[in-house]
């Protein structure tokens, strides 16, 4: 999964079995979402000028399959971008609901866009504004019954409140919800000084924190592939 704020580390070997590998897993047909879906939204995210930072298609089907597993009825995702992601969470179950939080306008524009083009305009819920925000009123929401709970939670947003957005998302989730956080290996320097980088910082304090909260359990999984060499941390609400 993407690395913001990071330059990318490549080795053909990574890039070679990923397109390998994904060509098979996810042939032209009878695939969903349809590779013309995910190579516009790709495009068309360039095209609008965001940046290259969503995850590989290879991550994009992991996390759709994680979804699966889980039998995810309702999906937070935090940080949108263009709707990459959000795509392959949506096709995760013809009955699923994806609340996408995204902080830039543009951006939220542009994943709109790129979802319906999709056809799953109906499964997804784009709010604007910073998750920080956002998240609190969508707690009371399920507190009141007006939203039901998670089953699922992916967040790849600011990397300084990981663990604001962990912790939140925990009251909201129901009992083995999945949450995935993305990029806290960040080449290797989770386990380094941060030397001031507060994007590392928040990488070490929600590792560190959900080893400390008995309502969870989680284990950071390394990863490499055509984006980079980095990491996400998955766990499982007790």
């Amino acid at each position: 999964m993407s690395g913001q704020g990071q330059s990318y580390e490549r080795d053909p070997r990574w890039t070679a079995v990923d397109e390998y590998s994904f060509t098979h897993l996810h042939p032209t047909s009878q695939t969903s979402p349809s590779n013309e879906a995910l190579s516009h939204a790709l495009s068309n995210s360039e095209k609008q000028g965001l940046p290259d930072i969503a995850v590989s298609p290879s991550q994009g089907k992991y996390l759709k399959l994680q979804a699966q597993l889980v039998k995810a009825q309702n999906i937070l995702e935090v940080g949108t971008l263009g709707g990459y992601s959000t795509i392959w969470l949506a096709t995760s179950s013809p009955s699923v609901h994806v609340v996408s939080v995204e902080v830039d306008a543009h951006h939220a524009e542009v994943a709109r866009a790129n979802i319906q083009h999709a056809g799953l305009g109906d499964r997804v819920e784009v709010q604007l504004g910073p998750g920080i925000e956002v998240l609190p009123k969508l707690a009371e929401e399920v507190k009141s019954g007006k939203r039901g709970k998670f089953q699922f939670v992916f967040i790849d947003a600011d990397k300084e409140n990981n663990w604001n957005y962990v912790d939140l998302a925990i009251g909201m989730a129901e009992q083995g919800a999945c949450i995935i956080v993305d990029n806290v290996v960040r080449k290797g320097q989770l386990a380094q000084d941060a030397g001031g980088d507060t994007r590392i910082e928040g990488a070490r304090r929600v590792v560190e924190s959900i080893g400390k909260d008995e309502r969870l359990d989680g284990v950071v999984v390394q990863t490499v592939g055509e984006k980079n060499y980095d990491g996400f941390l998955i766990a499982v609400v007790k």
